[in-house]
């Protein structure tokens, strides 16, 4: 049994929760996935994994298994990749999923410089609001606002935070008047935006003294693209909560007016998220800390 293969097919195993999306992704055979596992528990004489009809979780050893094997395949590549990084040459292609908006904003104008740095490297850049699988859609990362959920699998790496703002149009408020209370605010109208985890349109969340408040608002409009609804915004169909890097502009230029500036939210977390098992891939991890780079330049403006 080759065993850095047995590792490889194992956390491909965890990180797809299941055989067959494993065996696609390594494009090796499903019996081949299911006989290394079968392998695998017997040369180490204990069960990885707890198999039922419909589901596939790990053991307390399987668990502890895994975490060891993420660290022994991150120091086998990065022993290639120190070889390679000598050569000057760091090849391959990554798929990056993200927003239009943080792509717009953030990843796209900088691309020159990644292009010009890294110049084999190729990237798929797939531009969603929905949240993505990253292993079942054969994503290498994910870049994300909101905080992150607790993987065992994933590694989520803040790039930068930012504040959500409430706004509206100078002809809204010229038509409805300027809510000066988190009560007033709730006898306007907003713009919905509906989020792609729960397909609801979200709360609007404030900060008062150590409580946070929710709040639901009235709307006649919803969207669930983020520069569908800024622009929904500006064109005057009620009031926008939106994060600070997608306004700013736009409030410096007079189309939007911030109101309610002393009525905060929670500040929110923009990371980048990757499978542990995947750092290990120089293309990704050149894309990765490029990534906190240019966050942590443009953070400095907000």
């Amino acid at each position: 049994m080759d065993r850095l293969q047995a590792m490889e097919i194992f956390t491909r195993v965890v990180e797809t929760h299941g055989f067959k999306k494993a065996a696609g992704i390594l494009s090796i055979p499903p019996p081949t996935v299911t006989k290394t596992i079968k392998d695998l528990e017997a040369h180490l004489g204990v069960r990885l994994l707890n198999r039922t009809t419909r589901a596939l979780s790990l053991t307390d050893a399987g668990l502890r298994y895994y975490n060891s094997c993420t660290a022994i395949l991150r120091d086998v590549e990065s022993a290639e990749a120190a070889i390679v990084g000598q050569a000057g040459q760091i090849r391959g292609a990554i798929r990056v999923s993200t927003t239009s908006s943080l792509a717009r904003r953030f990843i796209i104008p900088a691309l020159p410089q990644f292009a010009t740095l890294y110049p084999n490297i190729d990237i798929g850049l797939l531009l969603s609001d929905t949240v993505s699988d990253l292993v079942q859609e054969g994503l290498d990362c994910v870049i994300r606002a909101g905080e992150p959920r607790p993987s065992a699998t994933l590694v989520a790496r803040r790039l930068a935070t930012f504040q959500w703002l409430v706004c509206a149009s100078p002809d809204y408020l010229a038509r409805h008047g300027e809510p000066t209370s988190l009560d007033e605010l709730q006898r306007h109208r907003a713009v919905g935006y509906i989020s792609g985890k729960t397909g609801r349109s979200t709360e609007w969340l404030f900060q008062v003294g150590e409580q946070t408040h929710a709040i639901e608002m009235p709307e006649q409009i919803a969207v669930d693209e983020t520069e569908a609804y800024v622009s929904a915004g500006v064109a005057g169909l009620g009031m926008i909560r939106s994060a600070s890097y997608m306004v700013d502009a736009l409030i410096a230029e007079g189309s939007l007016k911030r109101v309610l500036p002393n009525h905060v939210a929670p500040a929110e977390p923009l990371s980048i998220l990757y499978p542990q098992s995947r750092y290990r891939s120089p293309p990704l991890r050149a894309f990765v800390d490029w990534c906190i780079q240019i966050f942590d330049e443009e953070a400095r403006t907000w």
